[in-house]
């Protein structure tokens, strides 16, 4: 069985209310619920969440809640004990079937730029890949070099983020922003994921490890999750760019 699980809560403090925010006249969190429920793989859809208006997003596009307790939905809670906590339940149903859970696409209910063949793609790539622990969409954003990036002192002045001599001879470096090379970020569209990585969450890499050690790409352009304003223009243009309006899907009204 591979199921979709979505992450979303309430009480978010730096862009409230942001999953329910409308977005190209539907709220945020619609797209990753359209693209979960539209994806061939996926057998079952969640949402672990403490907000009633995501519950009701949620039944409207065929998901099933999981109440989010207390504890995990303060503003200190981590991400990845969400997922552990909603993979629990989602094998425990699962088992009341006689079903295993073969992987989990996680989805976030601030991350629109995701499509439901971008989780079918990364499916495949899994299950024809046993290597592998996750494939993740990951959009390319040389402008946010790590060369590039600064830590302000306690003196009030920049300072390399990352000492230079990280990224080999300073001497070979310029001000040209692909001069280092290509950065790949994980966009936070979507991680499709071997269970076993929550298991194993220790053993995962930073900051997101729940996507284990071997991730492979599903490269796109222009992925986000949204946390503030300024972005919202932007993920209304991939989302008009890859078929979405007011009054269409890429599946249909």
């Amino acid at each position: 069985m591979i199921a979709a699980l979505l992450m979303g809560r309430k009480g978010s403090t730096g862009l409230p209310g942001k999953n329910t925010m409308p977005v190209l006249g539907r709220p945020l969190a619609a797209y990753p619920f359209l693209a979960a429920a539209n994806a061939a793989c996926v057998d079952r859809v969640y949402i672990s969440t403490d907000d009633p208006a995501l519950m009701d997003i949620g039944r409207a596009h065929g998901a099933t809640v999981i109440e989010r307790p207390a504890h995990l939905a303060t503003r200190e809670a981590l991400g990845e004990h969400v997922y552990q906590h909603g993979l629990s339940v989602i094998r425990a149903d699962a088992a009341r079937d006689g079903l295993e859970v073969e992987q989990l696409a996680l989805l976030m209910c601030n991350a629109a730029t995701v499509l439901a063949a971008q989780i079918d793609e990364a499916a495949a790539m899994l299950r024809a890949d046993p290597t592998l622990d996750s494939v993740v969409t990951a959009s390319c954003l040389n402008m946010w070099s790590p060369l590039r990036a600064r830590r302000l002192t306690p003196e009030g002045v920049l300072e390399p983020f990352v000492p230079f001599e990280t990224f080999g001879d300073p001497a070979t470096l310029n001000c040209d922003r692909d001069s280092q090379g290509d950065v790949w970020f994980a966009d936070m569209g979507l991680s499709m994921i071997r269970p076993v990585n929550l298991d194993r969450l220790d053993e995962g890499l930073l900051p997101q490890k729940w996507m284990g050690r071997r991730i492979a790409p599903l490269k796109q352009w222009g992925g986000c999750d949204i946390d503030y304003l300024w972005q919202v223009p932007g993920v209304e243009f991939w989302l008009t760019e890859h078929g979405f309006s007011e009054t269409e899907t890429p599946y249909g009204r």
